[in-house]
């Protein structure tokens, strides 16, 4: 894991003063690195029937589908206002400086589906906390919520195991 740890880049004041963040696009370069990503988390799910993986938009997106070709599930995505074309359902979560809203489908997810929600990282919760209440919403059973990297003194896993689901994350920083 260290040397798949070592490819994510700090980038200092992006998108604002005092953040850094964590560039997850080094890692995806390198074939070798986004194969292991994949089957590390996917090997999870192999003959577990997962119906569907849903990504979160935007990186979560790439997770997402390489993550259910390789276990042979659909794919949902779950988008910012206005960017689905479909009938859709939304949810509401807190930032630090407001609200912001996401989507999905109506039909993305039907009652009793096995899910597993993806996103790059987590950090508060906030977002994936939203995309659970669309799964919940639409009646999916969620298997896990997994992420590719973990910014643990956020807390954002407390807050979704709170909610109790297992949380995943493959590298942690």
């Amino acid at each position: 894991m260290e040397e798949l740890k070592s490819l994510i880049r700090d980038v200092p004041d992006f998108p604002k003063p005092g953040i850094v963040f964590k560039d997850i696009t080094p890692l995806l370069h390198k074939p070798w690195a986004f194969q292991k990503v994949i089957d590390y988390i996917g090997n999870r799910y192999i003959g577990l029937g997962v119906d569907i993986v849903a990504g979160i938009e935007s990186r979560g997106f790439i997770l997402a589908s390489a993550l259910a070709y390789k276990i042979g599930a659909g794919l949902a995505i779950i988008r910012k206002p206005g960017k689905l074309p479909y009938k859709t359902i939304s949810a509401t979560y807190t930032l630090e400086y407001g609200e912001d809203k996401i989507e999905v489908h109506e039909d993305a997810i039907q009652k009793g589906m096995k899910v597993v929600l993806i996103d790059d990282v987590l950090a508060t919760g906030g977002t994936m906390n939203a995309a659970i209440d669309l799964v919940e919403k639409l009646g999916g059973n969620i298997i896990s919520v997994d992420f590719l990297l973990e910014l643990t003194f956020l807390g954002g896993r407390e807050k979704i195991v709170k909610r109790g689901y297992p949380v995943f994350s493959l590298i942690k920083f």
